[in-house]
C-alpha cells in the first residue's frame, strides 16, 4: 500500500500506541512459553491458541480415550478496585485463572488451555505485564497452558489507571468420569474445602462495608487479619485444580465423588443447589469450620445479616465436595496427603432442593 506520509492525525494522538503494545508482545510470549505443557503447539504472532487434543497431557499426566471438552468464563469483577486503589496488578491474573479452571473442576475436568482478555484505557506496560505475569502463575498452579489472549487499548472508555478483565478455561474429562450431581442421594457427606478468603466474589459490599462504611484505609493494619487491610483483600483466589486431580485419581469410574460446587457468588446457600438433585437438600452444620475474620469484620463493620453474608461470600469454604459416606474417610485422607486439609461440613438430607446451616 502506498501513499503519502506527514503529520497528519495518527492513532497515536488518539491514544493508541501501536508500536509500544508491539513491543509488550514479546515479553507476554516468554510468560506463555512458561505455561506450556504437552500438546500444545507453539504458535508465536499467530490469530490463535493451537492444543492438539490427541496428544495433550493435563496436570494428572494421562492421555485421553472418549474425552468430554468443558469450558468456562468468568472475571474478577470489583475486586480490581482494591488493586487499583494499591496500584498493585501482580495477583489478579491468579484471581482470573482461578475463577474459571475451578469451575470446569467442578465437573471433573483437567484445565488443558486458557486464554485471558484484558481491556485497558492506556496500555501501561508495567500494569499489563504484572497482570500477565499473575496469569501465568495461575495457569502453572493449574497445569494449564496460557495459549494466548486479547489485549484491547482503549482510550477514553476505561478512567485512568483502570482495566477489566475476562478469562476463558478449556478442560477435558473422560465421558465415563464425568460428574453432574446425579448420583447425589440422602446420606452423602458433604466435605468443604478452605478457602484463602473472600476470594473473588462479594467486592461490591466488602467495600461499602469496611471502606464506605467503616472508613478503614487498605494500608491500616488490622490487628485481627495480622496483615493491612489492603493485603487481605488481594488475596489469590485459591486454586483446587491439584489437590481435587489426586483426590479423584484415587478412585475408578464410577467414584464416590457425587458432586462438587464452586463456591462463587451467591454463596454457599445459591452454588450448593446447582448440584444436588430437586428433592435433597445440602445441610450444613455451621460449627464445623472455623470462619475467617475477615468475614465477620465485614458483617460487624457493615452490620450485615448472617443470612446475607452466606448469600453472598464463601465464609471460609471455596470448595464443596459432594461424596458416599464410604469413601468420606478416605477422600479426606487423600486431600490432606495433597496440602488441602477438608473437613466434613454436613450431609445430604431428602429435601427441595436447597442448601441450609443447622
Amino acid at each position: 500500500m502506498s501513499g503519502k506520509t506527514g503529520k497528519g492525525l495518527s492513532y497515536k494522538d488518539s491514544g493508541v500506541d501501536i508500536e509500544a503494545a508491539n513491543q509488550l508482545e514479546g515479553g507476554y510470549f516468554k510468560l506463555i512459553q512458561s505455561t506450556l505443557i504437552p500438546g500444545a503447539i507453539r504458535n508465536d504472532g499467530g490469530y490463535g491458541g493451537l492444543l492438539r487434543l490427541q496428544g495433550a497431557v493435563g496436570p494428572s499426566g494421562k492421555r485421553w480415550r472418549d474425552p468430554v471438552l468443558v469450558s468456562g468464563t468468568d472475571g474478577v469483577g470489583s475486586k480490581l478496585k482494591i488493586a487499583f486503589s494499591l496500584r498493585r496488578h501482580d495477583t489478579v491474573g491468579i484471581d482470573l485463572v482461578a475463577m474459571s479452571v475451578n469451575d470446569i473442576l467442578v465437573h471433573g475436568a483437567e484445565p488443558l488451555f486458557f486464554l485471558d482478555y484484558i481491556g485497558i484505557g492506556k496500555a501501561d506496560k508495567r500494569t499489563l505485564l504484572e497482570i500477565v505475569k499473575g496469569t501465568a502463575a495461575g495457569c502453572r498452579q493449574a497445569g494449564c497452558a496460557l495459549l494466548g489472549g486479547e489485549t484491547a487499548e482503549l482510550p477514553g472508555f476505561y478512567a485512568k489507571g483502570e482495566y477489566d478483565l475476562a478469562g476463558f478455561a478449556v478442560g477435558a474429562v473422560e465421558r465415563s468420569r464425568l460428574i453432574d450431581g446425579s448420583r447425589v442421594e440422602p446420606g452423602d457427606i458433604i466435605i468443604g474445602l478452605p478457602s484463602s478468603g473472600l476470594h473473588s466474589n462479594g467486592y461490591s459490599l466488602a467495600r461499602k462495608a469496611l471502606l464506605d462504611k467503616a472508613g478503614l484505609k487498605l494500608g491500616r493494619r488490622v490487628p485481627a487479619l495480622d496483615r493491612t487491610l489492603g493485603e487481605e483483600l488481594l488475596r489469590p483466589t485459591r486454586i483446587y485444580v491439584k489437590p481435587i486431580l489426586s483426590l479423584l485419581a484415587r478412585f475408578r469410574a464410577p467414584h464416590p465423588v457425587h458432586a462438587m460446587a464452586h463456591i462463587t457468588g451467591g454463596g454457599i446457600v445459591e452454588n450448593v443447589p446447582r448440584v444436588i438433585p430437586a428433592d435433597c437438600d445440602a445441610v450444613f452444620n455451621s460449627g464445623a469450620w472455623t470462619v475467617p475474620p475477615i468475614f465477620r469484620l465485614i458483617q460487624e463493620t457493615g452490620g450485615v445479616d448472617e443470612s446475607e453474608m452466606y448469600r453472598v461470600f464463601n465464609m471460609g469454604l471455596g470448595m464443596i465436595i459432594v461424596t458416599a459416606p464410604k469413601a468420606a474417610e478416605a477422600a479426606l485422607a487423600k486431600l490432606a496427603k495433597a496440602g488441602c486439609r477438608g473437613l466434613a461440613v454436613g450431609r445430604i438430607v431428602k429435601g427441595r432442593g436447597l442448601a441450609r446451616l443447622a
